[in-house]
């Protein structure tokens, strides 16, 4: 049975990751001036994320790293997708 709960769509996951780092923010007791001076992202944009779910790649890594919580891109792409049983064979052969 196809379990329909673990497809997300773009604006769910964007929520998501959005309602974490307001978690982690909260957490670590940073006010969103506090974490725009700590992170070099504007505080324009970091509420405008909080608002809209909106930012860059490169504020949203900066808000990681001032959240001390970086090294969770570390496994994006990470992980080989297969979409068959004979991708995987074929990959078990090419690496012996």
């Amino acid at each position: 049975m196809i379990d329909l709960n673990q497809y997300r769509t773009l604006p769910q996951i964007q929520e998501e990751i959005k309602e974490r780092m307001v978690a982690r923010r909260k957490e670590k007791h940073f006010s969103q001036q506090k974490l725009a001076a700590r992170s070099g992202v504007s505080l324009g944009s970091i509420k405008r994320f909080e608002r809209t779910n909106e930012i860059s790649l490169t504020s949203l890594l900066k808000i990681a790293g001032a959240l001390e919580d970086a090294e969770s891109f570390d496994q994006l792409f990470a992980r080989q997708h297969f979409e068959s049983i004979e991708e995987v064979i074929a990959l078990a052969k090419s690496n012996t």
